[in-house]
């Protein structure tokens, strides 16, 4: 049995909430609701007359679906290597996604793909310059 590769796995996921983002701000743009709608009326506003939200998470889920599976010009940057970035993203984009009815569920996809981050971060895991590799392991010189 292999190791776990946990940014291997939260890739996967945020690749799954990216598309469910994408697909959920389409729909907005035709039944748009505000997930606290049932609480206040105040936040109407950001789904219609103007689509704000429906755009950002369109935005977002193109951007998360590009930044996880990659161009290959784009693939092996510090960016796209960068598990800090990604740190810092996507609780913005799950906040998005949870504020948009038809998207909370992709907003808690990013959170559960945020968690397998920080842990593979905190495992000291790295992403490869090629994306779905593994880590190559330093050959040890053997004495004669």
């Amino acid at each position: 049995m292999g190791k776990l590769i946990k940014n291997h796995w939260a890739r996967l996921i945020i690749l799954t909430a990216a598309a469910y983002q994408i697909a959920a701000a389409l729909e907005g743009f035709f039944w748009p609701k505000f997930f606290w709608d049932f609480s206040t009326k105040n936040f109407d506003g950001a789904v219609k007359p103007v689509p704000i939200l429906q755009i950002l998470n369109l935005l977002f889920g193109v951007v998360g679906l590009a930044y996880e599976w990659p161009l290959k010009f784009f693939a092996g940057t510090l960016l796209h290597r960068s598990i800090e970035l990604r740190l810092f993203l996507f609780p913005l984009f799950a906040l998005a996604s949870i504020l948009m009815y038809q998207s909370t569920n992709a907003g808690l996809y990013y959170l559960i793909g945020e968690g397998i981050y920080l842990w593979a971060y905190s495992d000291g895991e790295i992403v490869c310059d090629q994306p779905w590799t593994v880590p190559r392991r330093k050959r040890i010189p053997e004495e004669v």
